[in-house]
């Protein structure tokens, strides 16, 4: 398979998560993302709180810059019942606020609950994953399973590799459903060459995700470093999902405390200096 690169001085393909310039709106950030030179957005729902959905997917559209998913859907797992009934509620609205904003996908974090072994929680996530998407197909929105570090498989997600997310996309069997790639998650899997591949035969590799894991880090939340910062192979990374058949955004996904208190337009002149010496 031909792999197209995209040279290192080139931010066509980058994108940034609303997220990860949380202080700013995202009104300001589509602002200084367009002025920076980066070419899209993932936009988090707290985001667009209290604002019109559809004036904002306006204004990302006429600042030059292109909506890559929405963030986030998925919290499918409860021993409750009323639980997944709300979070099912939840998640189809999050269908109807990406197909307002133009969003294409919805970025999953798929739950998981302490009360119940994680094998419940897997099967709860699956259903609930298999009744979202008819209404996402409808609205023609793409749905993508992302896979959380072990250290999350208490609370937030009882998907923890690549193999898991790839083989729940193929017992629900729908070309709309396929996985989010996120280096933070993923890079300590030994199988994660052979998962990626598998994904890319599949063709359900929908979101790659990057930053950096910083040894020794302060918060297994809040503490991720830019690219190069950390000891994730990314660029390794990323030329597997390249090789894989991935050609979309690259999405620079930083949660972090102390880069949060900084100023965020020198924070964004460091991303971009990231993205292009590290990625």
């Amino acid at each position: 398979m031909s792999v197209q690169t995209t040279p290192l001085n080139d931010t066509s393909r980058l994108c940034v998560h609303s997220i990860t310039t949380k202080p700013w709106s995202i009104e300001i950030a589509i602002e200084q993302y367009a002025k920076a030179g980066v070419h899209g957005i993932t936009v988090w729902r707290d985001a667009l709180e209290g604002r019109s959905i559809s004036v904002v997917g306006r204004q990302i559209k006429e600042a030059g810059l292109q909506v890559v998913s929405l963030c986030r859907g998925g919290f499918f797992a409860s021993a409750e019942k009323t639980q997944r009934a709300a979070a099912l509620e939840d998640n189809l609205r999050a269908v109807e606020e990406a197909a307002e904003l133009g969003a294409p996908s919805i970025v999953l974090v798929p739950g998981a609950d302490p009360r119940q072994p994680l094998e419940d929680s897997r099967t709860q996530i699956e259903e609930g994953i298999v009744k979202m998407n008819e209404a996402a197909e409808t609205a023609g929105v793409k749905l993508s399973i992302e896979p959380l570090h072990p250290m999350y498989a208490d609370t937030r997600s009882a998907v923890n590799t690549l193999k898991q997310a790839n083989d729940m996309c193929e017992r629900i069997g729908s070309a709309n459903v396929g996985v989010a790639v996120d280096v933070y998650h993923l890079w300590w899997d030994p199988e994660l060459q052979r998962e990626i591949a598998r994904s890319g035969e599949g063709g359900r590799i929908f979101a790659f995700h990057v930053c950096d894991w910083r040894s020794p880090t302060r918060d297994l939340l809040h503490d991720r470093g830019l690219m190069g910062e950390g000891c994730i192979p990314v660029s390794k990374i990323r030329a597997w999902v390249e090789q894989a058949g991935f050609n979309g955004f690259i999405e620079v996904e930083i949660f972090s405390t102390y880069y949060w208190t900084m100023d965020q337009n020198r924070f964004l002149d460091m991303i971009l200096e990231a993205y292009k010496t590290h990625t």
